[in-house]
């Protein structure tokens, strides 16, 4: 079986092909000219240049293929341009899915985010089927995703493309070579660069994991239905808390009100534009987002897919070793 993956050199879809290695498959990885390629450093894959946006790349590299693992996404909390996000995202995904229809692809997995799903008032888990709209989405990641699985969802609906759709909470561990948002949190924990923190809520879940749960929604998930690919609940407090342990570096200190942060927030993003090349400290999306607590419940995965996870203490503990080994951590 020869299965196309979109987003081969990043976090999530570097752990995707090895779980596809690991099961037999034979991996086509689609990679842009201009991509960091150290997470597929040995690894018997073919990789084929392409950009979601250029379509003739996309027919070329999903010719002869049977599969598609559609990982790709343009994850960032704020960004200088932000049709750019909204062109890797949406316009993207449904490029790279019309070239899958065109070339008969017979199953397809599509990895959106638990950003699409909707929240409970009094931050209890939120699960598949928790109410949402497009007004709840806060910043643009969260809107070009919620955008984009509705896109694919109509495609299901309307044209019977066979997609099962998996809906990650915030992976940890290896291989976060950019770093991700929640990477970058867990360097300034472990670097002891966070002795404060907001009250907020988080989904941890070992990117491995993450990736375990992309087979068995490809093996057992059902055609149109979503899976949240999530597993501990945890406030950023118990998240700065166990890190401090893994590190021996000292736990959080001071709270620290949102209504503080955010004027701080305004004023790192406006520096951030006015010099042009670096993210800002601090996101006026993140600060807002904090408001929020963003618990999942897994339960669905669990009882069709037989998804399970690791210990957090692990996922964490793997995410800090990666990046000491790796020279982020001096």
């Amino acid at each position: 079986m020869k299965t196309l993956i979109t987003g081969a050199t990043g976090f999530v879809g570097s752990a995707v092909i090895r779980q596809l290695l690991h099961a037999g498959h034979t991996v086509r990885a689609l990679v842009r000219p201009n991509s960091d390629r150290r997470n597929l450093s040995g690894l018997p894959v073919e990789i084929v240049t392409g950009d979601l946006n250029d379509r003739a790349s996309l027919d070329h590299a999903i010719t002869g293929c049977d599969t598609l693992f559609h990982v790709a996404a343009d994850y960032r909390l704020w960004v200088p341009r932000p049709e750019e996000i909204y062109g890797t995202n949406v316009n993207g995904t449904l490029n790279i899915m019309h070239a899958a229809a065109k070339a008969g692809i017979e199953r397809i997995v599509y990895t959106s985010s638990v950003a699409t799903l909707g929240l409970t008032p009094d931050g209890s888990p939120a699960d598949e089927s928790t109410p949402v709209v497009y007004a709840d989405m806060i910043g643009h990641y969260k809107r070009s995703k919620f955008l984009a699985e509705a896109e694919v969802q109509q495609l299901v609906d309307k044209h019977g493309l066979p997609v099962v759709i998996v809906n990650p909470s915030t992976p940890i561990g290896p291989r976060d070579i950019k770093p991700t948002p929640t990477g970058h949190m867990i360097l300034n924990a472990a670097s002891g660069r966070m002795p404060a923190y907001v009250d907020t809520g988080l989904n941890l879940v070992h990117v491995d994991d993450v990736a375990i749960g992309h087979l068995l929604a490809f093996k057992h998930g059902k055609i149109g239905q979503r899976y949240i690919l999530s597993a501990h609940n945890m406030t950023l407090k118990e998240i700065l808390t166990e890190l401090a342990g893994i590190t021996g570096n000292p736990g959080p200190r001071f709270r620290l009100p949102h209504n503080l942060i955010l004027p701080i927030a305004y004023v790192s993003e406006a520096w951030a534009r006015l010099i042009g090349d670096s993210e800002p400290l601090v996101t006026v999306d993140g600060v807002r987002l904090a408001k929020k607590t963003m618990f999942f419940s897994q339960e669905k995965a669990e009882r069709e897919l037989g998804f399970n996870t690791r210990p957090v203490i692990e996922a964490l503990s793997d995410a800090v070793d990666w990046f000491r080994r790796n020279g982020y951590l001096h």
